[in-house]
Protein backbone atom coordinates (compact mmCIF):
# COMPACT_ATOMS: atom_id res chain seq x y z
CA UNK A 1 0.00 0.00 0.00
CA UNK A 2 2.83 2.38 0.84
CA UNK A 3 4.59 1.78 -2.50
CA UNK A 4 1.33 2.37 -4.39
CA UNK A 5 0.66 5.59 -2.50
CA UNK A 6 4.19 6.83 -3.22
CA UNK A 7 3.73 6.07 -6.92
CA UNK A 8 0.45 7.98 -6.91
CA UNK A 9 2.06 11.01 -5.33
CA UNK A 10 4.81 10.89 -7.96
CA UNK A 11 2.24 10.91 -10.77
CA UNK A 12 0.46 13.87 -9.18
CA UNK A 13 3.75 15.77 -8.93
CA UNK A 14 4.36 15.58 -12.68
CA UNK A 15 0.79 16.39 -13.81
CA UNK A 16 1.49 20.09 -14.30
CA UNK A 17 -0.55 21.85 -16.96
CA UNK A 18 0.11 24.99 -19.02
CA UNK A 19 -2.90 26.63 -20.72
CA UNK A 20 -1.82 28.08 -24.08
CA UNK A 21 -3.67 30.70 -26.15
CA UNK A 22 -3.06 32.76 -29.27
CA UNK A 23 -5.05 36.00 -29.35
CA UNK A 24 -5.99 39.15 -31.23
CA UNK A 25 -8.55 41.52 -29.68
CA UNK A 26 -10.20 38.86 -27.54
CA UNK A 27 -10.87 40.69 -24.26
CA UNK A 28 -14.47 39.48 -23.89
CA UNK A 29 -13.90 35.91 -25.01
CA UNK A 30 -10.61 35.49 -23.17
CA UNK A 31 -12.09 36.49 -19.84
CA UNK A 32 -14.81 33.83 -20.11
CA UNK A 33 -12.34 31.17 -21.22
CA UNK A 34 -9.82 31.88 -18.45
CA UNK A 35 -12.53 31.87 -15.80
CA UNK A 36 -13.32 28.29 -16.79
CA UNK A 37 -9.78 26.94 -16.53
CA UNK A 38 -7.47 29.26 -14.55
CA UNK A 39 -7.92 27.39 -11.26
CA UNK A 40 -7.16 24.03 -12.94
CA UNK A 41 -3.87 24.90 -14.61
CA UNK A 42 -0.44 25.75 -13.25
CA UNK A 43 0.51 28.32 -15.88
CA UNK A 44 -1.17 30.45 -18.56
CA UNK A 45 0.68 31.45 -21.75
CA UNK A 46 -0.81 34.02 -24.14
CA UNK A 47 0.83 34.78 -27.50
CA UNK A 48 -0.74 37.92 -28.94
CA UNK A 49 -0.22 39.38 -32.41
CA UNK A 50 -1.19 43.00 -31.73
CA UNK A 51 -4.39 43.46 -29.74
CA UNK A 52 -5.57 47.06 -29.33
CA UNK A 53 -8.35 46.28 -26.85
CA UNK A 54 -8.01 45.12 -23.23
CA UNK A 55 -6.82 41.57 -24.02
CA UNK A 56 -3.47 42.20 -22.30
CA UNK A 57 -5.16 43.53 -19.16
CA UNK A 58 -7.48 40.52 -18.99
CA UNK A 59 -4.52 38.16 -19.33
CA UNK A 60 -2.68 40.02 -16.59
CA UNK A 61 -5.66 39.70 -14.23
CA UNK A 62 -5.29 35.92 -14.45
CA UNK A 63 -1.50 36.00 -14.02
CA UNK A 64 -0.78 34.96 -17.61
CA UNK A 65 2.63 35.04 -19.21
CA UNK A 66 2.30 37.50 -22.12
CA UNK A 67 4.30 37.37 -25.34
CA UNK A 68 3.85 39.63 -28.37
CA UNK A 69 4.51 38.04 -31.74
CA UNK A 70 3.60 39.42 -35.15
CA UNK A 71 1.34 36.99 -36.97
CA UNK A 72 3.20 33.89 -38.20
CA UNK A 73 0.17 31.85 -39.26
CA UNK A 74 -1.94 29.52 -37.12
CA UNK A 75 0.58 26.66 -37.05
CA UNK A 76 3.69 28.66 -36.15
CA UNK A 77 1.82 30.91 -33.73
CA UNK A 78 0.45 27.94 -31.78
CA UNK A 79 3.77 26.11 -31.82
CA UNK A 80 5.43 29.23 -30.41
CA UNK A 81 2.95 29.18 -27.52
CA UNK A 82 3.87 25.54 -26.87
CA UNK A 83 7.58 26.38 -26.87
CA UNK A 84 7.02 29.04 -24.20
CA UNK A 85 5.20 26.68 -21.85
CA UNK A 86 7.19 25.31 -18.93
CA UNK A 87 5.04 22.27 -18.07
CA UNK A 88 4.79 18.81 -19.58
CA UNK A 89 1.05 18.94 -20.22
CA UNK A 90 -0.61 21.55 -22.46
CA UNK A 91 -4.24 22.64 -22.44
CA UNK A 92 -4.51 24.38 -25.82
CA UNK A 93 -7.62 26.54 -26.05
CA UNK A 94 -8.95 29.20 -28.38
CA UNK A 95 -10.06 32.40 -26.68
CA UNK A 96 -13.69 31.78 -27.74
CA UNK A 97 -13.79 28.36 -26.02
CA UNK A 98 -14.86 27.50 -22.49
CA UNK A 99 -14.68 24.35 -20.39
CA UNK A 100 -18.13 23.00 -19.52
CA UNK A 101 -18.75 22.00 -15.87
CA UNK A 102 -18.48 18.31 -16.77
CA UNK A 103 -15.25 18.82 -18.68
CA UNK A 104 -13.84 20.83 -15.75
CA UNK A 105 -14.60 17.91 -13.44
CA UNK A 106 -12.91 15.42 -15.77
CA UNK A 107 -9.85 17.63 -16.11
CA UNK A 108 -9.68 18.05 -12.34
CA UNK A 109 -9.90 14.29 -11.89
CA UNK A 110 -7.16 13.43 -14.39
CA UNK A 111 -4.93 16.12 -12.92
CA UNK A 112 -5.37 14.53 -9.50
CA UNK A 113 -4.93 10.92 -10.68
CA UNK A 114 -2.33 11.45 -13.38
CA UNK A 115 -2.04 9.72 -16.75
CA UNK A 116 -0.27 6.56 -17.88
CA UNK A 117 3.05 7.11 -19.63
CA UNK A 118 1.65 5.71 -22.90
CA UNK A 119 -1.14 8.32 -22.99
CA UNK A 120 -0.12 11.48 -24.83
CA UNK A 121 -3.44 13.26 -25.07
CA UNK A 122 -7.12 13.56 -24.21
CA UNK A 123 -9.83 14.40 -26.72
CA UNK A 124 -13.09 16.23 -26.03
CA UNK A 125 -16.26 16.97 -28.01
CA UNK A 126 -16.72 20.62 -28.98
CA UNK A 127 -20.21 22.12 -28.98
CA UNK A 128 -20.96 25.41 -30.77
CA UNK A 129 -23.43 28.04 -29.56
CA UNK A 130 -24.97 29.34 -32.80
CA UNK A 131 -27.66 32.01 -32.87
CA UNK A 132 -28.74 31.13 -29.33
CA UNK A 133 -28.79 27.35 -29.79
CA UNK A 134 -26.27 24.65 -28.84
CA UNK A 135 -25.62 22.63 -32.00
CA UNK A 136 -25.47 18.88 -31.36
CA UNK A 137 -26.05 17.42 -34.82
CA UNK A 138 -24.73 17.82 -38.35
CA UNK A 139 -21.13 18.40 -39.38
CA UNK A 140 -20.31 20.48 -36.32
CA UNK A 141 -20.86 17.85 -33.65
CA UNK A 142 -19.20 16.15 -31.88
CA UNK A 143 -16.12 17.73 -33.56
CA UNK A 144 -13.86 15.81 -31.17
CA UNK A 145 -10.48 17.51 -30.66
CA UNK A 146 -7.34 16.75 -28.65
CA UNK A 147 -6.79 19.79 -26.44
CA UNK A 148 -4.93 18.29 -23.47
CA UNK A 149 -1.63 16.70 -24.49
CA UNK A 150 2.02 16.14 -23.68
CA UNK A 151 4.12 18.96 -25.10
CA UNK A 152 7.22 16.92 -25.96
CA UNK A 153 5.28 14.44 -28.12
CA UNK A 154 2.97 16.82 -29.99
CA UNK A 155 3.12 19.66 -32.48
CA UNK A 156 0.81 21.62 -34.73
CA UNK A 157 1.06 21.05 -38.49
CA UNK A 158 -0.91 22.16 -41.54
CA UNK A 159 -1.31 25.00 -44.01
CA UNK A 160 -2.53 28.56 -43.72
CA UNK A 161 -5.77 27.53 -42.03
CA UNK A 162 -7.27 24.60 -40.09
CA UNK A 163 -4.12 23.56 -38.29
CA UNK A 164 -4.13 20.10 -36.75
CA UNK A 165 -2.33 18.55 -33.82
CA UNK A 166 0.07 15.72 -34.60
CA UNK A 167 0.73 13.31 -31.71
CA UNK A 168 2.69 10.12 -31.18
CA UNK A 169 0.96 7.86 -28.67
CA UNK A 170 -2.42 6.91 -27.22
CA UNK A 171 -5.34 9.34 -26.91
CA UNK A 172 -8.04 8.90 -24.29
CA UNK A 173 -11.52 10.46 -24.54
CA UNK A 174 -13.25 12.91 -22.22
CA UNK A 175 -17.05 13.06 -22.42
CA UNK A 176 -17.49 16.63 -21.11
CA UNK A 177 -18.00 19.25 -23.80
CA UNK A 178 -15.79 22.15 -24.79
CA UNK A 179 -18.16 25.07 -25.37
CA UNK A 180 -17.43 27.15 -28.50
CA UNK A 181 -18.76 30.71 -28.90
CA UNK A 182 -17.73 30.90 -32.51
CA UNK A 183 -19.80 33.36 -34.55
CA UNK A 184 -21.44 36.67 -33.61
CA UNK A 185 -24.09 36.40 -36.35
CA UNK A 186 -24.71 35.09 -39.88
CA UNK A 187 -22.65 37.88 -41.48
CA UNK A 188 -19.67 37.02 -39.28
CA UNK A 189 -20.13 33.33 -40.13
CA UNK A 190 -20.14 33.92 -43.88
CA UNK A 191 -17.20 36.34 -43.71
CA UNK A 192 -15.12 33.66 -42.01
CA UNK A 193 -16.25 31.05 -44.53
CA UNK A 194 -14.89 33.27 -47.30
CA UNK A 195 -11.62 33.90 -45.45
CA UNK A 196 -10.99 30.21 -44.73
CA UNK A 197 -11.97 29.15 -48.25
CA UNK A 198 -9.40 31.53 -49.74
CA UNK A 199 -6.64 30.41 -47.39
CA UNK A 200 -7.43 26.74 -48.01
CA UNK A 201 -7.37 27.22 -51.80
CA UNK A 202 -4.04 29.05 -51.66
CA UNK A 203 -2.52 26.29 -49.54
CA UNK A 204 -3.75 23.53 -51.86
CA UNK A 205 -2.64 25.37 -54.99
CA UNK A 206 0.83 25.82 -53.53
CA UNK A 207 1.24 22.03 -53.20
CA UNK A 208 0.00 21.42 -56.75
CA UNK A 209 -3.57 20.24 -56.14
CA UNK A 210 -5.84 20.56 -59.20
CA UNK A 211 -9.59 20.03 -59.55
CA UNK A 212 -12.05 19.41 -62.36
CA UNK A 213 -14.81 21.78 -63.52
CA UNK A 214 -17.52 19.74 -61.75
CA UNK A 215 -15.70 19.40 -58.43
CA UNK A 216 -17.04 22.56 -56.73
CA UNK A 217 -20.63 21.49 -57.45
CA UNK A 218 -20.32 17.83 -56.47
CA UNK A 219 -18.33 18.53 -53.31
CA UNK A 220 -20.81 21.19 -52.18
CA UNK A 221 -23.79 18.89 -52.78
CA UNK A 222 -22.17 16.04 -50.87
CA UNK A 223 -21.32 18.35 -47.97
CA UNK A 224 -24.92 19.57 -47.71
CA UNK A 225 -26.33 16.03 -47.81
CA UNK A 226 -23.84 14.80 -45.24
CA UNK A 227 -24.43 17.58 -42.75
CA UNK A 228 -28.15 18.15 -43.10
CA UNK A 229 -29.48 14.68 -43.91
CA UNK A 230 -26.99 11.93 -43.02
CA UNK A 231 -25.78 13.57 -39.80
CA UNK A 232 -29.26 14.90 -38.97
CA UNK A 233 -28.50 18.60 -39.04
CA UNK A 234 -32.23 19.15 -39.58
CA UNK A 235 -32.74 18.36 -35.87
CA UNK A 236 -31.07 21.70 -35.05
CA UNK A 237 -33.94 23.64 -36.63
CA UNK A 238 -33.36 26.83 -38.60
CA UNK A 239 -29.83 27.04 -37.24
CA UNK A 240 -29.14 23.58 -38.66
CA UNK A 241 -30.45 24.67 -42.07
CA UNK A 242 -28.26 27.75 -42.12
CA UNK A 243 -25.16 25.85 -41.01
CA UNK A 244 -25.66 23.20 -43.72
CA UNK A 245 -26.17 25.90 -46.36
CA UNK A 246 -23.11 27.92 -45.33
CA UNK A 247 -20.95 24.80 -45.08
CA UNK A 248 -21.94 23.79 -48.62
CA UNK A 249 -21.32 27.32 -49.92
CA UNK A 250 -17.89 27.37 -48.28
CA UNK A 251 -16.98 24.05 -49.90
CA UNK A 252 -18.10 25.35 -53.29
CA UNK A 253 -16.05 28.52 -52.80
CA UNK A 254 -12.95 26.55 -51.74
CA UNK A 255 -12.89 24.44 -54.87
CA UNK A 256 -14.03 27.24 -57.18
CA UNK A 257 -11.22 29.46 -55.89
CA UNK A 258 -8.71 26.62 -56.24
CA UNK A 259 -9.81 26.02 -59.82
CA UNK A 260 -9.44 29.74 -60.55
CA UNK A 261 -5.92 29.69 -59.12
CA UNK A 262 -5.13 26.57 -61.18
CA UNK A 263 -5.87 28.50 -64.35
CA UNK A 264 -4.25 31.77 -63.35
CA UNK A 265 -1.40 32.59 -65.75
CA UNK A 266 2.02 32.29 -64.21
CA UNK A 267 4.07 35.46 -64.02
CA UNK A 268 7.43 34.85 -65.67
CA UNK A 269 10.43 36.57 -64.18
CA UNK A 270 12.62 38.70 -66.39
Amino acid sequence: MRRRACHRRHVNDVMKISACYITLNEEENLRRSLRSCADLVDEIVVVDCGSVDATAQVAAQFGARWQHQDWLGYVDQKNLALSLASNEWILSLDADEELSPKLRAELQSIKRRGAAEAVVGFSMPRCVLYEGRWIRHGDWYPDRLVRLFRRARSRFVGGKVHERLELSGKVRPFSGELYHYSFRNADDHWARCQKYAKLWAETQCAVGKRVAFTTPYTRAAIRWLRGYIWRRGFLDGRQGRRIARFCAREVYLKYHTLRTLNHKPEVKEG
